[in-house]
């Protein structure tokens, strides 16, 4: 059985990704959570994972990091994780790849913290540049191939890709369209992303570092963590 590495749900954007992925599709695995450290976690991240971060991936003796990696390795292996069809699937993908490439003001104005919910002193030119960049790729993926989800009918990797995202808009009350913030509202009420959610809020570690992220951009309205 693979055994999926992960950090914080709280935090961890990145670990959300694969394990969204893999709930959804109902892939079997083993969970791993290993709590982020104040500060670096690269060393104690390094006894599972090549490149000192999570996620990581180990299927028996392979080992596969990074989110992208993963994924690309799953669709190898299984059936859904990209559409069928050869334009929503070369779509899904590229969408995937810009999200993790790109969209670092979103990244580093508005870090993941699933438990809060935060009033942003400002949202400025670079920000909502990213959030219109984000709405109109979830606007042309859903009017393209028709919904619910960003590249058809079916939840696939495109999906999980932005799962982080989704969070954020939950936590900072982002502005969208119509169009994107009712796919938002449906990927929050995944029955997989709420499972996710409800970890979050039960976890009792709190990062001195992570929460100060938060409070540098804005006002804490509200903290629904256990």
């Amino acid at each position: 059985m693979y055994r999926l590495y992960i950090g914080n749900k709280n935090y961890s954007s990145w670990s959300l990704r694969p394990w969204l992925l893999m709930r959804a599709l109902s892939i079997p695995f083993a969970e791993a959570v290993v709590p982020l450290d104040q500060g670096s976690s690269w060393q104690k991240f390094r006894a599972f994972s090549p490149s000192g971060r999570v996620p990581c991936l180990h299927d028996g003796d392979t080992v596969v990091w990074d989110s992208l990696g993963i994924v690309e390795y799953l669709a190898e292996r299984h059936a859904g994780v990209w559409p069928e069809a050869g334009e929503a699937r070369t779509w899904a993908r590229c969408a995937a790849c810009e999200m993790h490439s790109g969209f670092r003001v979103l990244r580093d104005r508005c870090s993941m913290n699933c438990g809060v919910r935060v009033d942003l002193e400002e949202i400025g030119a670079p920000l909502r540049a990213d959030i219109a960049r984000i709405d109109e790729l979830w606007t042309q993926g859903l009017s393209r191939f028709g919904g619910p989800f960003l590249s058809g009918d079916r939840f696939t990797a495109a999906d999980a890709f932005f799962a982080p995202v989704v969070s954020r808009v939950q936590t900072y009350g982002l502005p969208l369209s119509a169009a994107a913030a009712s796919y938002a509202g449906r990927l929050l009420g995944h029955p997989a992303m709420q499972e996710w959610y409800r970890a979050a809020l039960q976890e009792p570690w709190r990062l001195d570092d992570h929460e100060a992220e938060v409070t540098a951009v804005g006002r804490i309205r509200e903290d629904v963590r256990a």
